[in-house]
């Protein structure tokens, strides 16, 4: 059955209309029996509605339910993504677009690819000027609809001069190809609408009735060639929540909702806001928190269903507690609930890390999603390769995975004959490294060893980040995946801090091992019975009985990047609107006091979404320590404590030494036997003056 507002979107049929419909608010069923009410009710022939939205499963669910209201006329609907519809039309008019019947699609990796080889053809240097960061400029432009001869007037640097001279040689380089990009498909729809009004009017005399799933998602492109289609006719219902769009990043302009009635002038606009998701207490939650947006269409959640537990905020002293008292809260609830309904969201894919020591320690079985588990991830696996070879630098399996690592030349041909060198005079490979690049990638390993005994493991771990270009090619590539897997690396100097702070020592043998211990975890089976831990970006479209957003500090969430801009701030409080509203019966809100992340400790302020909260809807923690870390980490450093070499003190576990040398963050002090000279944390508590 349909409520009165969904039903009436169902039923109005001619004209611009637009839905907004609130998280839970049953969009996808309005869709999908609007379609059948069009056909089956005013039979209008399939072949006239076209439907769109964003991926491959939603179109695949819409159409797998319009077959099931349907049976087979379900399949002579054009229900698809954008990109896949644009695909279609450019099949059907190739000729008019320059093209032959055989042209092919390059994927994201082709286009570096080409990109690539084109610096090379114009001698720049891929360290300075970065692949990918200029890949993903290109897109953005295409997008936004733009030609290099637009932009000259907007370059202001020579990069940006650089980026629209390969703009202009990437489209010749596709056009001399017979090839499109995966941009193409949404653009050349466009230029051929265009160019040719008689093949425009084809289509839309082909698709009079248009619908749009998601509409707040879509960016210039997409949002250009849908008023192109429904122009004629206007037939067109949009559905989308501008509450939910907080996919900027991608390109893609909520502003376009917002819009809907100045485009149609005579648009209807109908709210769908009965929630059929969450409880009462969560949607007032949710509600609190999104009216304090300005740039949005008012409207207001609301529920038949019970009111509900209230929405539960603890306030933690640290990141350990957080995640201590969301496994000890999730212990609880699996007496009564499948993990399968328990999910932990995050800000930054950072923060998992704790969670899942946590979850570990408690043998309760889990799934990253989005991502891989944190010491799985390809660029923490790669630094401990490095720490691995810096330890030992016999460690084959270890160079081998890092020798190239950022890209230095070596290729599978030198390691082949480098391992033929090595086999012959029965050594590791990195004694058999006598010459080429292999040798400057030895040097480099060199130069951190010489190093290593005068820093502390946070500062070794930095160090190895910035000599080896780690750190310069993720930094020069602005890509989302790039800062994702720069802040997965900033974040592992919290777990070299940790163990300093915990242990005093400097040993960087002892330090793997522990690694060891947590990493060197069995894969997770195949179980769908587990917590799920996600970002809140990956949660969008998910629901749950039991949710913890974790984080809620200023400078966390809503994160630093957005913090000194309106719409940065704006689109914050939607990502956190969708988080709160993916809980069903109960929802926990979790920060801390202070945190350590990136290496750095820091007091964090309360989120301001925290503030924006009626507190009659929160069941606060009185007693906000309630779940005490064994040790609070942090005192065991004394940075004030002063050392000069010839001291004498006393160890906790050493006993008596003789410091040797002094050296920023760490002191060397001689013991006598068995433990002789050791490297340990300046000011530790574990050590004393005598």
């Amino acid at each position: 059955m349909l409520n009165e507002n969904q039903l009436e979107a169902v039923k109005t049929t001619e004209g611009p209309l637009l839905v907004l419909a609130g998280a839970g608010s049953g969009k996808t069923k309005v869709l999908t029996t609007r379609v059948a009410y069009l056909i089956e009710e005013l039979g209008i022939d399939p072949k006239s509605i076209l439907a769109i939205t964003f991926t491959n499963k939603a179109a695949k669910e819409m159409k797998d339910r319009v077959i099931k209201m349907l049976g087979d006329v379900g399949y002579k609907i054009q229900i698809s993504t954008f990109h896949s519809f644009g695909l279609t039309i450019i099949k059907e008019n190739y000729k008019l677009l320059g093209y032959e019947k055989n042209f092919t699609i390059l994927d994201s990796e082709d286009s570096l690819t080409l990109i690539k080889k084109i610096l090379k053809d114009m001698d720049k240097d891929p360290k300075i000027f970065n692949p990918k960061m200029i890949r993903n400029k290109i897109s953005g432009y295409k997008n936004d609809l733009m030609e290099p001869d637009d932009l000259v007037k907007f370059s202001t640097s020579e990069l940006d001069d650089l980026i629209i001279s390969v703009y202009r040689k990437y489209k010749d380089k596709l056009a001399i190809n017979n090839s499109v990009d995966f941009d193409d498909l949404l653009i050349l729809p466009i230029i051929l609408f265009k160019q040719n009004p008689n093949v425009l009017k084809y289509y839309q005399d082909t698709f009079k009735y248009v619908l749009i799933d998601e509409y707040q998602d879509t960016n210039e492109a997409q949002y250009t060639l849908t008023k192109m289609i429904s122009a004629k006719y206007k037939n067109i219902c949009v559905v989308g929540d501008n509450d939910q769009s907080i996919y900027s990043f991608r390109g893609s302009n909520y502003k376009n909702i917002l819009n809907f009635e100045k485009d149609y002038k005579n648009a209807k606009v109908i709210m769908l806001e009965r929630n059929y998701r969450s409880t009462k207490q969560i949607l007032d939650v949710a509600n609190c928190i999104i009216k304090n947006n300005t740039l949005r269409k008012d409207k207001n959640l609301w529920t038949k269903e019970e009111s509900g537990s209230k929405v539960r905020y603890h306030r933690a002293s640290n990141e350990k507690d957080e995640a201590s008292f969301v496994t000890s809260e999730i212990k609880t609830l699996m007496k009564d609930n499948p993990l399968s309904e328990i999910a932990v969201l995050y800000r930054t894919n950072a923060q998992s890390r704790n969670m899942e020591e946590a979850l570990l320690k408690e043998n309760i079985p889990y799934k990253v999603i989005g991502s891989m588990y944190f010491y799985k991830r390809k660029e923490i696996k790669d630094l401990l390769s490095y720490l691995n070879v810096i330890y030992n630098s016999s460690d084959d399996i270890s160079l081998l995975r890092v020798i190239n690592v950022p890209k230095r030349g070596i290729g599978d041909k030198t390691i082949e004959n480098l391992t033929i060198k090595a086999n012959k005079n029965h050594t590791s490979l990195y004694d058999a490294i006598d010459s080429g690049k292999e040798l400057e990638f030895k040097n480099i390993i060199e130069d951190i060893k010489s190093k290593q005994d005068n820093m502390s493991l946070t500062e070794l771990v930095d160090y190895i980040l910035t000599v080896t270009g780690i750190r310069f090619e993720l930094e020069s590539d602005e890509s989302i995946d790039s800062e994702i897997r720069l802040e997965n690396l900033e974040e592992f100097k919290s777990i070299t801090k940790a163990f300093e702070e915990e242990k005093g020592v400097v040993s960087l043998e002892e330090f793997l091992m522990e690694i060891s211990l947590v990493s060197d975890v069995e894969e997770h089976k195949n179980n769908n019975d587990v917590v799920t831990l996600m970002t809140i970006h990956s949660a969008k479209g998910l629901e749950f009985d039991n949710v913890f957003i974790i984080g809620l500090e200023e400078g966390l969430f809503p994160h630093m990047n957005s913090m000194d801009d309106f719409d940065g701030i704006e689109e914050e409080r939607r990502l956190c609107y969708v988080a709160v509203t993916r809980a069903r019966k109960r929802l926990y809100l979790v920060n801390a006091k202070e945190r350590m992340i990136y290496g750095q400790t820091s007091s964090n302020v309360v989120s301001r979404f925290i503030k924006e909260i009626d507190k009659d809807l929160l069941d606060i923690d009185e007693v906000e320590t309630l779940y005490k870390p064994k040790k609070v980490i942090h005192s065991n450093i004394d940075t004030n404590a002063e050392y000069n070499p010839g001291d004498k003190v006393i160890h906790d576990v050493f006993g008596k030494g003789m410091i040797i040398t002094v050296d920023k963050s760490v002191v060397t002090i001689a013991f006598p036997g068995p433990y002789g000279i050791k490297t340990l944390m300046k000011g530790h508590s574990s050590i004393k003056k005598i």
